[in-house]
């Protein structure tokens, strides 16, 4: 059972930092893509960011280009998110895909963690 275990969350301020991880009990590389996505209070979850493996790719949702880097190291997955807005608050997650129809889709997706929290205020 593939078990993704996301850390990192909490409060800032805007225009602050905060770096997320999501530990997968297995190699990172052993998915076909994997993503951060977001679900604000009320609203529809939405994909993030995106590393596609065999692409050798990211992507980025347009309201984070620029402040998100996602990054990858052996069983983590990172999301290194600046200048934080308000309207980045949200729970976090981590998803992977084990095809590429499943790649920035949540509901696609093989496997999911259980999100982390980070609020951001004004």
């Amino acid at each position: 059972q593939v078990q993704l275990v996301e850390s990192g969350g909490g409060s800032v301020q805007a225009g602050g930092s905060l770096r997320l991880s999501c530990v997968a009990s297995v190699p990172i590389d052993s998915f076909y893509c994997i993503s951060w996505f977001r679900q604000p209070p009320g609203k529809e979850r939405e994909a993030v960011a995106t590393i596609d493996r065999i692409e050798g790719t990211s992507s980025y949702a347009d309201s984070v280009k620029g402040r998100f880097t996602i990054s990858k190291d052996k069983q983590y997955l990172y999301l290194q998110m600046n200048s934080l807005k308000p309207e980045d608050t949200a729970m976090y997650s981590c998803a992977a895909a084990s095809a590429r129809s499943g790649c920035g889709s949540w509901s696609r997706s093989a496997f999911w963690g259980q999100g982390t929290q980070v609020t951001v205020s004004s």
